[in-house]
């Protein structure tokens, strides 16, 4: 780090301009803000990967399709769903560390499908994974209508949903620093809130709430029995639940081409997600169960018309809280609002990469002087208007239509991360590189590779189970529909496009690295003061920006 005097003359030498700071000094990199592949600006901090990494994307998935899990599988199904489908997420999350860190450009694993497979596997990849996010927007939507509904009916759903869409495409638009500033904080509100709902059930639990006449204990886990009288069908149905829920974890990926440092905030995010899978999802699996019973009237909105309700609501309105309900809707509010935030960024940067290699309409690839990609986002946005099917079908029913559409295709995108993975290490080796000269290593490689292609593989078949005995031709239809889209995709364009798969030798494994940044320390703006005058950050500004 520099002497004041050495940082005084440096920063006289250039006044106006942003700094960096490299191993010979500060340095300007004028033209280092806006990616020149894509056309984004490279605006998301450390400590806003960190956090999407950590708590990102947690929504209505998770707090109100818990309810459907829950009752369908019963409180044990729950946990072993989170905690299958985590390790699972730990592999397929591990595997893109190693690829994304070295390759953070064009989406990462969309534009690597086509460097290390086949330009059709890329664009088949590409479309799954909007889709993942288009069924998620509308969920979202979905439920935030729902909860304003319940709270003023004055106003109709679409009235709400208008009112909502017009908003979010408006914040959307003013760009990635505003994105990224919001889920930092908005996320933070989510894991307070979730951990003090934690203490509530621990206190709970144990009987220490006022007016309790006997600790709750696993008295839930026996009043329905552990699998809700369903057994194995009750796992299978609550694989696809989970699968939804874990969706997001691999958006870091996505988000890493926007990041400053991607060097250094990448393999920080991915160590986060570990946490994020004990904590959150494990967490809230376990306490799901241990407050809310599986038989509850009104679980996840059956039976009761356009509303939606969560486990966490039962579980206060049965401690003896009846106003819980809108604080618990109120804190379902914030997280959906940050997470319809999460899934227009996430959506939008997936159609501009793709369009930017003519995976998509071209006119998708358009990006404004501020790095905006506005007709992607607009697109993005739209597509949120599927949840208006809560108009004839209700909340909870259209919620669960939504959630299997999604489902499948989760397991196919990781899937395809995991083979991606496999194939930039048999390129890496076969062209005499050696794994030491990696700036983030898998755990377990090759072993957490191939575990998280099959098994995702696997959870892509047997999640509609079922439906099979006794055969339900509409849930069937439902589960399964997607599962051909990912081949179809894949054949139609390389018929048409002629597109061929790559071998080994012939894998570029040298452009598009972004090396240059792992040996940039680029300092976030709380930091640049202190950097100039030659102080130490303090405590408060190392929390803050490595939270």
């Amino acid at each position: 780090m520099f002497g004041r005097k050495q940082a005084t003359a440096e920063s006289e030498a250039w006044p106006e301009s942003p700094v960096a700071y490299t191993h010979n000094g500060p340095s300007t990199r004028p033209n280092e803000e806006i990616d020149p592949d894509s056309g984004v600006k490279r605006g998301l901090k450390n400590r806003h990967l960190s956090m999407m990494a950590l708590a990102g994307i947690i929504g209505p998935g998770l707090l109100v399709g818990a309810g459907g899990a829950l009752q369908n599988g019963g409180p044990a199904s729950l946990l072993i769903g989170f905690g299958v489908i985590g390790i699972i997420a730990f592999s397929v999350m591990q595997s893109l560390g190693e690829v994304t860190t070295l390759y953070p450009g064009g989406g990462s694993f969309i534009s690597l499908g086509e460097r290390m497979v086949d330009k059709a596997f890329a664009v088949a990849v590409g479309w799954n994974y909007f889709i993942i996010w288009a069924a998620v927007l509308a969920n979202e939507y979905n439920v935030v209508s729902s909860i304003l509904v319940f709270w003023s009916d004055k106003v109709p759903l679409w009235g709400y949903f208008l009112l909502l869409w017009s908003a979010f495409l408006a914040f959307q638009l003013i760009g990635v620093e505003a994105f990224g500033e919001a889920e930092f904080w908005l996320a933070l509100a989510k894991l307070l809130g979730l951990t003090a709902y934690f203490i509530f059930s621990i206190v709970y639990a144990a009987g220490g709430l006022a007016g309790q006449d006997e600790p709750l204990g696993f008295s839930n886990w026996r009043l329905t029995g552990p699998f809700n009288g369903n057994g194995f069908r009750g796992v299978a149905t609550v694989f696809v639940f989970c699968s939804t829920f874990y969706a997001g974890v691999e958006s870091i990926a996505v988000a890493a081409t926007e990041c400053k440092n991607p060097g250094k905030a990448v393999p920080q995010a991915i160590r986060q997600v570990f946490w994020r899978i004990i904590f959150i999802y494990m967490g809230s699996a376990l306490f799901f169960g241990i407050t809310c019973p599986a038989n509850a009237e009104g679980l996840a909105g059956e039976g009761s018309g356009k509303a939606l309700q969560s486990p966490m609501t039962i579980a206060l309105q049965n401690a003896g809280w009846e106003g819980g309900v809108h604080l618990i809707n109120a804190f379902i509010l914030l997280t959906c609002v940050s997470a319809i935030n999460s899934s227009i960024y996430i959506g939008s940067r997936t159609v501009l990469y793709m369009a930017k290699t003519g995976g998509a309409p071209r006119i998708l690839s358009y990006t404004n002087a501020r790095g905006v990609p506005v007709f992607a986002i607009i697109l993005t946005n739209a597509v949120g208007a599927i949840s208006m099917m809560n108009n004839s079908t209700g909340g909870a029913k259209a919620y669960q239509y939504i959630v299997n559409l999604s489902g499948i295709s989760t397991f196919l995108v990781w899937a395809s991360i995991s083979f991606i993975h496999v194939r930039f290490r048999q390129a890496w080796k076969y062209q005499n590189r050696s794994a030491s000269d990696l700036p983030f290593k898998s755990l377990l490689y090759p072993w957490n590779a191939y575990f998280g292609i099959a098994a995702n593989i696997f959870l892509a078949f047997v999640q509609g189970w079922t439906t099979l005995s006794p055969f339900d031709a509409g849930r069937f239809v439902d589960a399964y529909i997607l599962l051909p889209l990912f081949p179809i995709i894949y054949f139609v364009y390389k018929f048409v496009k002629r597109t061929r798969f790559h071998r080994v030798h012939e894998i570029d494994l040298d452009s598009g690295r972004r090396e240059d940044l792992d040996k940039v320390n680029v300092i976030d703006d709380l930091d640049v003061e202190g950097a100039l005058a030659g102080d130490r950050p303090s405590l408060w500004k190392k929390i803050a920006r490595n939270f």
